[in-house]
């Protein structure tokens, strides 16, 4: 166990990582690793304000600080907390900028952003087969920190808890969760994929997303016979979280809500679209049953290392070859 000295004040690390849900969710065994296991770490996590209730009722972070517009002022407060080390989750121009404006040794990982370009534009993959917590892991050789191999984590503090009984009726007996929501179209399935994929299976849904996403959930709950609970924009993250660790499996694009299902070690089917797996971001430990739809060699196949808001080939064949009756098939076994 690394120590920096006996009878020593704490090790005070500063993790950076600033987006998005998923993201955030993928660094919380680095988190309690450190705290576990580098005696006498004291954790302060510096994130945007949208995905402070991600880290709140963490019990391994000892502060989570907010990043403000006014970050010249924000980093001279910063300084009084006279942090050992930084850890840098993130890794782009404004963490540079925090990690120099603190003067601390930082400690990072590879983004592997030219294996990824490589692999968009030519198809020539020479990513490592390593999930990206792993290499986070990686990170904290220094401090002798391993991984636990006890996964992600995820903390419901109680105000947010979703009871049971204040869903419709028909939806206290069991549900599943339909994560319909993802940052780029190019990641999704269409709606009428979507409705096809809830009649299959036939019972009880609840869908999930933002308000961005509530649109394409009405539309969905209009054109079918199934009951269709439609959540999206009525739950925070958190509010979210507590329904997919309530619900019987999720279906779910590449999205936040994914990781926070791998968290709850939900049975999961994920959805992959222009993104892929090798990425190095899909479920991690999640329930041994969770399985994976995408389109292999498809020669245009990844796009994007993110996505975009319609396919640029025009034929969107990652999403629209998806089985929608496998999806479901898998789905009802789990329902036997």
């Amino acid at each position: 166990m690394y120590t920096k000295e006996n009878n020593m004040p704490p090790v005070k690390f500063l993790l950076l990582r600033f987006s998005s849900i998923g993201d955030i969710v993928l660094t919380t065994p680095v988190i309690r690793c450190l705290k576990q296991q580098v005696d006498q770490a004291e954790i302060h996590y510096f994130t945007k304000p949208e995905y402070r209730q991600i880290l709140e009722s963490n019990p391994y972070v000892d502060r989570v600080h907010i990043l403000r517009d006014d970050l010249g002022n924000q980093l001279k407060e910063l300084r009084e907390e006279v942090f050992d080390y930084a850890i840098d989750l993130h890794k782009n121009l404004r963490t540079r900028r925090i990690i120099s404006g603190l003067n601390l040794i930082a400690f990072s990982f590879d983004k592997l952003n030219l294996k990824k370009w490589v692999y968009v534009n030519f198809k020539i993959n020479h990513l490592p087969d390593k999930h990206i917590v792993d290499r986070y892991i990686e990170a904290l050789d220094i401090f002798d920190v391993e991984n636990d191999q006890q996964g992600l984590d995820y903390f419901i503090p109680s105000r947010d808890e979703v009871g049971p009984a204040s869903l419709p009726h028909s939806f206290q007996a069991g549900y599943w969760a339909f994560a319909i929501g993802a940052g780029h179209n190019t990641k999704k399935l269409t709606p009428q994929k979507m409705i096809s994929i809830v009649e299959r299976i036939g019972q009880p849904v609840v869908l999930l997303g933002g308000l961005e996403d509530r649109e394409v959930g009405e539309q969905i709950r209009a054109n079918t016979q199934v009951e269709v609970y439609n959540g999206c924009g009525v739950y925070s993250i958190n509010q979210s979280a507590s329904l997919v660790r309530q619900a019987r499996f999720v279906i779910t694009h590449d999205t936040g809500l994914m990781h926070i299902a791998a968290a709850f070690q939900k049975k999961i089917i994920s959805i992959w679209g222009n993104t892929v797996p090798e990425f190095g971001m899909y479920p991690y430990q999640p329930h041994p049953d969770s399985t994976r739809f995408e389109i292999r060699d498809l020669s245009c196949r990844p796009c994007s290392k993110l996505g975009y808001r319609k396919c640029p080939k025009k034929h969107f064949r990652c999403i629209l070859d998806i089985d929608d009756q496998a999806v479901a098939d898998k789905a009802l076994k789990w329902l036997t």
